[in-house]
């Protein structure tokens, strides 16, 4: 019976082409890791969001609760303001547009010397 057993576990362990299995070796590791977010593009993507969502009137609470800093929350009112005008006059899609320009460039001047001027809350 022992003879039988070492057999069977020796049979797992041959060369290729034996008909016997061999374990296989490990995947390699991913040839590089994800690059982190820019800062402006993470504020041009937030601030975008949640000035789409007030110029559509489905925004909730303030500026707090949308994870907005008080200087992205400026980024935001300023967009909005500057949109409301073009929706009135040629809708909402011209308005998003509008407003996805208006936030691009100004998280761009926020970031430009690579963080807030004036602290992470500002």
């Amino acid at each position: 019976m022992t003879a039988a057993l070492v057999t069977v576990l020796a049979a797992g362990c041959g060369p290729p082409g034996s008909g016997v299995a061999r374990v296989p070796s490990p995947p390699p590791p991913p040839s590089s890791s994800p690059s982190a977010t820019a800062p402006e593009d993470l504020c041009a993507r937030i601030v975008t969001h949640w000035a789409r969502e007030v110029l559509d009137g489905t925004a909730y609470g303030d500026y707090q609760s949308m994870g907005l800093s008080n200087g992205q929350y400026g980024i935001l009112r300023d967009a909005v303001a500057a949109a409301r005008p073009v929706r009135e006059q040629r809708g909402a899609p011209a308005a998003h547009e509008v407003i996805v320009r208006h936030v691009r460039e100004a998280c761009a001047e926020r970031h430009r010397t690579g963080r807030p001027d004036e602290g992470a809350w500002r």
